[in-house]
């Protein structure tokens, strides 16, 4: 019995050491980017300002920015500018397609689109009134097929270019300038 108890105890002893090494890995991760907001901890998004005539695109992008904004997980989000630290407004600027491809059977229809949706980014610390950033230009860009009918592709790209522009709002507003 006692050479049996001896194996057990050489084969447990590494792999109970083992074990302990995987977790201890565990224990430094963070969720999240480990970027710290820039100063402030709670964020007030304005509604998005639409130069670009993009119809219904204000509400799509704002409740994108929200979206985005809180599934980063640095800071809170404020309902009303009172409540913030910091102020964030976006305008549309201006949105263009350029055709990428055409149709084989008709080369002055476009089979491929290049959509391109332009802002410009402003965020204020509301505490000390300082301007962190102005007009920062900020660009999403998506390609679609317009083999369905391009306005199909265009209201269905919509979405998807809304949360690239969030997700550059957030690197632009919350990363280290």
């Amino acid at each position: 019995m006692s050479s049996v108890t001896s194996v057990f105890k050489f084969l447990l002893l590494p792999l109970f050491v083992l074990g302990l090494s995987g977790f201890s890995g565990c224990a430094s991760y963070h969720l999240g980017t480990g970027a710290a907001a820039p100063g402030f901890h709670t964020l007030y998004i304005a509604p998005v300002k639409n130069s670009a005539n993009l119809p219904l695109a204000t509400a799509l992008v704002t409740a994108r920015l929200r979206e985005a904004f809180l599934q980063d997980g640095r800071l809170a989000l404020a309902n009303s500018p009172g409540e913030a630290d910091a102020i964030l407004t976006i305008s549309l600027a201006k949105y263009s397609r350029e055709t990428l491809t055409e149709q084989a059977n008709d080369t002055g229809l476009a089979r491929k689109l290049g959509l391109t949706l332009d802002a410009t980014a402003t965020l204020v610390d509301q505490r000390s009134g300082k301007v962190l950033f102005q007009d920062r230009k900020l660009t999403a860009e998506r390609q679609i097929f317009t083999d369905s009918g391009q306005l199909l592709a265009e209201y269905d790209a919509m979405p998807l270019l809304a949360g690239v522009l969030a997700q550059k709002a957030v690197g632009a507003a919350l990363d280290i300038w």
